[in-house]
C-alpha cells in the first residue's frame, strides 16, 4: 500500500487537533495512529482500542476532551485494519501474529516507540477490550489502569486443581462449534456469528454485499445502536442454545443468512438517517473508504483465534491460569447494548474474580454498543474521572 498515495484520513472529517501519522512498533508493524494532546511533552499518555468493524477513526469524539483534560491520547489502527502496515491480509495467513498475546506485543511495542515506559490508562472497546485486558493482566508495569467497553473480560483460565489425586477437571462452557451444533438443531435454525466471522465467505458477504458497502454499514451500526428500539439486553440463564437465541440476529444469526443479509431490513429511513448525528454519512464514508481498500479479512483473523474457537490460544491462555487484572478497571457500556450479556457470567466474572481493583460499572443512557461514538461526552467523562481518580 502506497500511503502517500492515499486521501488524508478521514476525508475531511477530522477535527483540527487530531493528527494522523504512522509508528514502527518494533514488533512487525507500522502502526497508523491518530493523536491528541500531542503538542506538550511529558503529558500522561492514554491508549485506545479500537473493535471491529471499527478504525482508530472511533475514537474521534472522545479524544480532543481527553486532551483539553491533559492527556496525550493515542488511538492506533490494530493488526488487520486500517492504514496499518505489516500484517498479511489474505484467508490463509498465519494466524499467530492476531493472536492476542501478540496483540499485546504491538500494544507495548508501540508505547515503547512513543518513549514512554508506561500509559495512565489503556481503554478497549468490544474486540479491543480483551486485548487492553490482556495487556493490564500481563504487563500492569506498562498499563497501570484498564477501561473496558461494551465487551466484559471473564479473565484469565481457571487452574485445574488436584487431578493427580483424582479430582475431576471442571467443566468448561460449551466451544464456539459446540454452541453453533445446538443452535442449528432449533426449530428456527441458528448460528453464532463468531463462527460465521471466520469462514472463507465472511469478507466477500460484507464487501460486496448486494446493498453495497455504505449501506451496510449504516445498517449495521443501526442495528447495533440505541437508536433501533429492539435492543433491550438483559442476563442470560446459560450458554445455552435455547437462550443463546433470545440475542438479536447481529450475534445469533439465522443459520442460512450471511451478514449483509442478516442487517439488511434494519437499515434506517432516510428520516433516520438525517437525524443521526453520532453517525453523519460522512463519517460513514470513512468506514467505507478504508475498508474497501482493505477488506475485512484482516480483522475478521480475531474471530479465528479466539479462546472459545482456537486450542493453541487456548493453550497461550493458560500461562496465565488463575492470574487476574491487578490494577484499577472499570466497565462501560450502553443501556442498549447486548455484549454486556452475549456471554452470559462474563459480566458478572470481571467485576467480583477477574479484577481485584474495581473502580465501578457504568452503563449510559441514550447508547448501543457503539457508546463512545453514540454518546462521547459521556465517556470522555467517565474515562477522565476513572483516569485521575
Amino acid at each position: 500500500m502506497n500511503i502517500n498515495a492515499l486521501p488524508p484520513y478521514g476525508n475531511g472529517t477530522l477535527a483540527p487537533g487530531i493528527r494522523s501519522r504512522h509508528v514502527n512498533n518494533n514488533n512487525g508493524l507500522d502502526v497508523h495512529i491518530l493523536e491528541a494532546g500531542f503538542e506538550s511533552p511529558g503529558r500522561p499518555c492514554v491508549l485506545l482500542i479500537h473493535g471491529f468493524p471499527e478504525l482508530a477513526y472511533s475514537w474521534r469524539k472522545v479524544m480532543l476532551p481527553l486532551a483539553e483534560a491533559g492527556f496525550h491520547v493515542v488511538a492506533p489502527e490494530m493488526r488487520g485494519y486500517g492504514r496499518t502496515l505489516g500484517w498479511d491480509g489474505s484467508y490463509d495467513a498465519d494466524p499467530d501474529p492476531f493472536r492476542p498475546l501478540n496483540m499485546v506485543r504491538d500494544a507495548t511495542g508501540l508505547v515503547f516507540a512513543l518513549g514512554l515506559r508506561s500509559v495512565a490508562a489503556i481503554a478497549g472497546h468490544d474486540a479491543g477490550s480483551p486485548v487492553a485486558s490482556w495487556a493490564a493482566l500481563i504487563r500492569p508495569d506498562v498499563f497501570t489502569k484498564l477501561a473496558l467497553l461494551s465487551s466484559p473480560f471473564p479473565g484469565a483460565p481457571a487452574p485445574v486443581l488436584n487431578t493427580a489425586n483424582g479430582a475431576a477437571p471442571p467443566k468448561l462452557s460449551p466451544t464456539d462449534d459446540e454452541l453453533d451444533a445446538e443452535l442449528a438443531k432449533l426449530p428456527r435454525p441458528r448460528k453464532y456469528y463468531h463462527n460465521h466471522q471466520r469462514t472463507r465467505g465472511a469478507n466477500d458477504d460484507m464487501l460486496h454485499a448486494p446493498q453495497g458497502l455504505h449501506a451496510f454499514f449504516r445498517a449495521y451500526y443501526h442495528y447495533k445502536s440505541a437508536d433501533w428500539p429492539g435492543n433491550k439486553p438483559h442476563p442470560l440463564a446459560s450458554r445455552s442454545a435455547e437462550e443463546m437465541a433470545k440475542i438479536p440476529t447481529y450475534y445469533v444469526m439465522d443459520k442460512a443468512k450471511g451478514m449483509a443479509e442478516t442487517v439488511a431490513p434494519f437499515m434506517p429511513t432516510p428520516q433516520e438517517i438525517a437525524a443521526c448525528k453520532w453517525l453523519t454519512d460522512a463519517e460513514v464514508g470513512v468506514y467505507v473508504t478504508e475498508y474497501a481498500r482493505t477488506g475485512f479479512t484482516g480483522a475478521l483473523q480475531g474471530y479465528r483465534v479466539r479462546r472459545g474457537t482456537d486450542p493453541r490460544t487456548l493453550a497461550e491462555h493458560r500461562t496465565f491460569a488463575g492470574r487476574t487484572v491487578d490494577v484499577p478497571a472499570c466497565f462501560i457500556a450502553g443501556t442498549s447494548d447486548w455484549g454486556r450479556h452475549q456471554t452470559p457470567g462474563a459480566f458478572e466474572a470481571m467485576q467480583t474474580k477477574a479484577c481485584t481493583q474495581w473502580r465501578g460499572t457504568h452503563v449510559v443512557d441514550g447508547a448501543g454498543h457503539w457508546v463512545q461514538q453514540e454518546q462521547p461526552e459521556a465517556v470522555a467523562r467517565l474515562l477522565i474521572g476513572f483516569v485521575r481518580g
